[in-house]
C-alpha cells in the first residue's frame, strides 16, 4: 500500500517562501497527483495538481504564487510556495488528484504569521 510522507512546513512571515516535499513509498508516475490543505475548522481542499503529462492546475487562491513539481524517478513531489499569506495557514497533504485514493499521510503544518 502506498504511504505518503509530507515535510517542509513551518512558521513563516507573510510574503515568505516554503517548499513542501511529498515522498511516496512507491512510484506514482501512473497517477495524477496533487497537494491538498486543511485549515482549522474547514474542509480539506485541493489547491494544486499535476497530471502525469505535467499539466498543472492551480486553485485561484494560489495561482501565481504556488507551483507543483514532480520528480517521478525519486517518488517525490514538491509544492513551491511563494508570497505566502496568512490565509495559506493549514496542514498540507499530498495524494492522487482530483480524487484521493491513497491513505492520507500525517501532513505538514504551514503557519503564516507575523
Amino acid at each position: 500500500q502506498v504511504q505518503l510522507v509530507e515535510s517542509g512546513g513551518g512558521l513563516v512571515q507573510p510574503g515568505g517562501t516554503l517548499r513542501l516535499s511529498c515522498v511516496a513509498s512507491t512510484n506514482f508516475e501512473r497517477y495524477n497527483m496533487g497537494w491538498y490543505r486543511q485549515a482549522p475548522g474547514k474542509r480539506r481542499e485541493l489547491v494544486a495538481r499535476q497530471t502525469t503529462a505535467g499539466i498543472s492546475t492551480l486553485d485561484n487562491s494560489v495561482k501565481g504564487r504556488f507551483a507543483i513539481v514532480r520528480e517521478d524517478a525519486k517518488n517525490t513531489m514538491y509544492l513551491q510556495m511563494n508570497g505566502l499569506k496568512p490565509e495559506d495557514t493549514a496542514v498540507y497533504y499530498c495524494n492522487s488528484a482530483p480524487m484521493s485514493i491513497f491513505p492520507w499521510g500525517q501532513g505538514t503544518q504551514v503557519t503564516v504569521s507575523t
